[in-house]
Parts: structure tokens; sequence; C-alpha cells
């Protein structure tokens, strides 16, 4: 680790895009200044994305994290703050780089929603064809 008193990372997915900062602590995540239970509900599913870079990397309860994530919907925003996660943990040590590699956290997930054709009713779904 740098001479810094954190490491940062920034994460995409869709359009959210999350800024995070770790700084050494106790395992703390906030989001937008909130705790990530507050600001995701009772949905578990993005609260487990989100620390599956710590849990891989087995520094739960090294850093606090917080996150700046705005743009998309709840989804997005849980994807960009695990991308983020990840790519902050590499900044800290290089060698947690291939195990982060190997489950895929450090790829951005290029998939946004295709846009309306003109012509068509929605992306790729066009109007019922009538023969007579």
């Amino acid at each position: 680790m740098t001479d810094a008193t954190y490491v940062w990372g920034v994460g995409r997915r869709k359009s959210a895009v999350a800024r995070v900062r770790l700084v050494p602590g106790t395992g703390k995540i906030t989001v937008n200044g909130r705790s990530v239970r507050e600001y995701f509900g009772g949905r578990t599913l993005y609260q487990v994305a989100l620390t599956e870079p710590l849990n891989l990397t087995g520094t739960q309860e090294r850093f606090d994290i917080s996150v700046s994530v705005e743009g998309g919907g709840i989804s997005g925003q849980a994807g960009a703050i695990q991308h983020g996660i990840a790519r902050a943990l590499t900044r800290f040590n290089e060698e947690l780089r291939p195990t982060l590699k190997r489950a895929r956290m450090l790829t951005r997930d290029a998939r946004v929603k295709e846009r309306k054709k003109i012509g068509l009713k929605r992306a790729r779904k066009a109007p019922q064809y009538t023969k007579r």
C-alpha cells in the first residue's frame, strides 16, 4: 500500500458509477452516507454481492468502505460497487489481482440496454405482420 490514508477505485455497471474508498478500519460499509442495509433495504442479494470481493480475498474486517454511487437502478449500483471494491483492493495489494480476476470481478460488465429502433416497438420487437 502507498503512503496515502485510503485507496480508491471506480466501478461501473450499466449506467451506474460508484466511487469507492477503502480506509483501514473495522469492516463498516456506507453507501451515500447510509448503511448498506438501509440503502438496499431488505435485498440481501445485493448486500452479498457487495461483500463478495472482500470475502474472496479475506479482507472483510480490514477496511471501512465509503461509497458514492449515482445513476442506474439498484441492481446496476450494486454491480458498480462490487466492481469498485475489487479495483480498490487490487490498488491496495497487487497480489489479490489473480483471485479477483478469476472470479471475473475486475472485468467491467459491458451489457447495457439496447436502443429502440425506428419502425419497431422496442429494440427488436417488430409490429405484427398481417398478410391481408
